[in-house]
């Protein structure tokens, strides 16, 4: 029989942690980042790119795809993963987030939250049951529990009830996914630890969800503009209020300090469209920090943009031939420089797995710091 879901822990360095993901449509190395894939596309890339820059899985988005092209229809042309032509795992969120961040253009209940499309004001109604549903019919390899999303600034009683109220629709969820019986035999259900940057908050949303049991846990409500100090003094405590034997995921995060800071944290997954969204903007993540090929410093730069990355664009084409692109919007500039970045982010999570299993986590970090960020 093949396997469900699993997770192995084969190494520990502190606090961080390499493993495998396994599952029926492959295994997923940890620490992982998964590009995002919003619109059943990772943006300016073709999906064997994708695969080529070593990620072994990618994230869809339910509050966009139920929009357009619409559930029902994937489902119809076989599933998301025919559809885009993926054939390894896919997590789904949960829409949640996309709708809560409609804050004018939405009403939250106890039962779900109603809201009218951002592409044509049509009304829509969101429940942990119809997110189980489309995520069902997208054919999610991995599927997120609904739940809510307050901004971290808000009073602590208005944190407390939204973080109970995801409670309750995490279990709703849990229900929803196990009634579709044949989608529940090969996927797997995260839930969603909420409770903003609260020690006592999260600890009480960790032990409700183990309660009532995942196949893996995600830390939300982080990276929604409470600042890298912030977070990283949540995740001083978050990751270990979840169970040490399923795999925790770091949901919307982010810069490459961010991964490597989080890792060092106890964090195995993650998900962002910065390195998609900076590429197609002209901005290159490298060994030594970011770069913005739109400078005209770059205009004659025959150098590759990484002398370090392994990826096509590195080994193809000069910082001044990506300048003229950039600046010229070409759409090939966008492309290469989606490639470099998302093939940096799959050589950053490699070099950190390589790390933790050789017992030197602590040292690559700080070379890593140095480089980056010109800091020790």
């Amino acid at each position: 029989m093949t396997t469900r879901f699993a997770f192995s822990i084969h190494a520990t360095d502190g606090a961080a942690r390499s493993g495998t993901v396994t599952m029926q449509r492959g295994e997923i190395r940890t620490p992982a980042f998964m590009p995002v894939g919003t619109a059943a596309t990772v943006k300016a890339m073709k999906p064997e790119a994708v695969r080529a820059t070593g990620a072994d899985i990618i994230l869809g988005n339910t509050y966009h795809l139920m929009l357009r092209p619409g559930a029902e229809r994937v489902a119809r042309l076989g599933g998301l993963h025919k559809f885009m032509n993926w054939q390894r795992p896919i997590l789904t969120d949960s829409g949640g987030y996309q709708v809560m961040s409609l804050s004018d253009l939405r009403k939250l209940t106890e039962e779900g939250v109603e809201f009218r499309s951002h592409l044509d004001g049509s009304k829509h109604m969101l429940t942990p049951e119809r997110s189980m549903e489309i995520q069902r019919l997208l054919g999610s390899d991995i599927v997120m529990a609904f739940d809510e999303c307050p901004r971290a600034d808000q009073p602590r009683d208005v944190i407390a009830k939204s973080m109970e109220l995801s409670m309750r629709w995490a279990q709703r969820s849990r229900d929803g996914f196990d009634s579709g019986e044949e989608h529940a035999s090969r996927s797997a259900l995260f839930g969603i630890q909420q409770g903003a940057l609260d020690k006592d908050l999260r600890q009480i949303s960790a032990e409700k969800l183990t309660e009532i049991g995942f196949d893996g846990y995600a830390i939300g409500g982080l990276a929604v503009g409470e600042g890298q100090e912030a977070m990283f003094a949540t995740l001083d405590f978050a990751p270990g209020q979840l169970p040490a034997d399923r795999p925790r995921y770091l949901m919307g995060v982010g810069k490459p300090d961010d991964l490597v800071g989080a890792v060092e944290r106890g964090v195995d997954m993650f998900d962002c469209v910065l390195p998609s969204r900076s590429g197609r903007n002209g901005q290159a993540f490298t060994w030594n920090g970011p770069l913005n090929l739109r400078n005209a410093r770059f205009a004659e730069d025959q150098e590759p943009l990484d002398s370090r990355c392994k990826c096509p664009t590195c080994a193809t084409y000069s910082r001044a031939y990506l300048h003229h692109l950039v600046k010229s919007q070409e759409i090939l500039g966008a492309m290469l420089m989606t490639e470099h970045n998302i093939g940096f982010y799959q050589q950053l999570m490699q070099a950190m797995r390589d790390a933790i299993g050789e017992g030197r986590f602590a040292s690559f970090a700080g070379d890593f710091r140095r480089d980056y960020l010109g800091s020790g």
